[in-house]
């Protein structure tokens, strides 16, 4: 049921919890950084984690959320405010509560255009930034 099997209508995917979407785009960032890793190093799976968790920590991402924010189109941007405002049930240990909020946004995004099935943008947004 992965990529065009599971696209759905914006709407549809707008009306889903922002923290929702951040837990799909959590996965789809975490995808996105390890692949990205795995194809332009040749570093042991040790290092490879090492490097991971530090580009998709709450502070990593809170710093590109902040990159990005400009290029973000009205509606990504909407997405983005609703995820960093949601109510979360978790909290990071390491990062401040305004670098975990913007990070859950930026993932809420990622999760938006990933149900989507707007890989390209996903692409376009994280390409040249990791």
């Amino acid at each position: 049921m992965l990529g065009k099997d599971c696209i759905l209508p914006p709407e549809g995917a707008r009306n889903l919890n922002p923290v929702v979407l951040a837990f799909v785009g959590d996965a789809v960032y975490s995808l996105y950084v390890r692949e990205k890793l795995v194809l332009s190093s040749d570093f042991k799976t040790g290092t490879l984690q090492k490097l991971s968790s530090e580009i998709v920590s709450a502070h990593g991402q809170s710093g590109l959320a902040a990159e990005l924010l400009p290029l973000f189109t009205e509606e990504e941007a909407d997405i983005f405010r609703r995820g960093r405002n949601a109510r979360k049930t978790a909290r990071s240990k390491h990062a401040s509560v305004s670098e975990y909020n913007r990070s859950t946004g930026f993932e809420a995004v990622l999760g938006y255009l990933y149900l989507t099935g707007q890989y390209e943008r996903i692409d376009f947004l994280l390409k040249d930034r990791i």
